[in-house]
């Protein structure tokens, strides 16, 4: 018996300087890593995730959480900016 071939995950993340300034998104969206960090520090929960984002799966979301934890510091960075600019805007 062979085993199946394994399928790569369709969700990789990337960047596109016409998205989000070039900011890391889950690829095929606009959906940038450090919204759906934000989210899981918000929820920690990943059903509320999936709720906030229902065009991604379980396994996006993870991919989006794995690059967090391999690139904090500039996805931290990303939250503060996002935040000091919207608590410029009020």
């Amino acid at each position: 018996m062979t085993a199946a071939p394994k399928v790569a995950s369709p969700w990789r993340i990337g960047r596109n300087p016409a998205i989000g300034g070039g900011e890391p998104i889950v690829e095929g969206t606009r959906i940038p890593v450090s919204a759906i960090v934000a989210t899981w520090h918000s929820y920690g929960d990943m059903d509320r995730v999936l709720s906030a984002y229902p065009r991604l799966d379980r396994e996006a979301i993870q991919c989006a959480l794995s690059y967090y934890h391999r690139h904090r510091d500039e996805i931290d960075r990303l939250i503060e900016e996002s935040e000091q600019a919207a608590y410029a805007t009020e």
